[in-house]
């Protein structure tokens, strides 16, 4: 028996680097928060074959049938069906993420990536928030291949042999879809009753390899010092958390899947001195 949909009003909060499928020819995960503040994941989304009516950003609210994804049993994981995504536009970032800020409050946000793992083992979650102490360093590892395997590019290259679904400019899009030729890490450190423990988690944001793609077209071979700048400086001088979601095949191997980096707290204004 088919399992039920129903439509949610979900905020994306996440939208990773798509890599190439079997069966949808590319995909990105997608995560977000519904109305509610419960952390749901919608994959594969394979955005590059969605209409533009029907595109979406993070921090943008959808509306969307969804299901509960029958081959991923991660509890969060749901199936959305993209032929009824209704968009709203993107909440804005204006004093101090006014607009954003109050949703991310309803999201429990753990001090410690040992808490979040023990509630996986505890509860069975795949998607939480993280927020660091401190970050230590960002790692930037070339990958052993710069291009697509043979059988990644046979995935990407499938639409061209599905007739009429998808146009020539979609079918030239997605065999243009670069393999990033570096992994970023970020090193960093928790606060603990027990004293700071230590991390290394891969950062798979679709804003980082956006980021990196930019640089590389602006400065060439002159890119890490900009890009260290904005992920490994300025990002953590804000409220810098992690969104981070498990890899589906390896449930207890955990991934920062979005960065989430509202501005610190608005600071309460100077009270003058009391007349009386």
């Amino acid at each position: 028996m088919q399992a039920k949909n129903w439509e949610q009003r979900i905020l994306i909060l996440c939208k990773t680097y798509p890599s190439p499928s079997s069966k949808y020819v590319e995909t990105s995960c997608v995560a977000g928060m519904n109305e509610q503040g419960r952390l749901i994941r919608l994959f594969p989304v394979p955005f590059r074959l969605i209409r533009d009516e029907q595109q979406f950003k993070k921090y943008q609210w959808i509306t969307a049938r969804i299901q509960k994804s029958s081959d991923d049993h991660r509890p969060e994981s749901h199936r959305i069906y993209t032929d009824t995504i209704r968009s709203e536009p993107p909440l804005e970032t204006a004093n101090y993420w006014e607009a954003r800020r109050p949703l991310l409050d309803r999201l429990k946000v753990f001090d410690d990536f040992a808490e979040l793992e023990a509630e996986r083992q505890r509860t069975g979650i795949t998607l939480g928030l993280l927020r660091p102490a401190r970050i230590n360093s960002l790692l930037i590892t070339p990958v052993s291949s710069t291009e697509w395997t043979d059988d990644e590019r046979a995935k990407l290259m499938q639409a061209q042999n599905q007739g009429a679904m998808f146009e020539e400019t979609e079918q030239r899009d997605l065999a243009q879809l670069k393999k990033l030729p570096f992994d970023f890490h970020y090193t960093y450190s928790c606060s603990s009753p027990e004293g700071d423990r230590d991390y290394n988690h891969k950062i798979v944001d679709w804003e980082a390899g956006a980021l990196y793609w930019n640089l590389h077209y602006r400065h060439g071979s002159a890119w890490e010092p900009p890009f260290r700048n904005m992920i490994e400086d300025r990002l953590p001088k804000n409220d810098l958390m992690f969104l981070m979601g498990t890899i589906h095949r390896f449930p207890d191997q955990w991934l920062i899947v979005s960065l989430i980096y509202p501005p610190r707290t608005r600071p309460e204004p100077k009270r003058q001195g009391l007349l009386f």
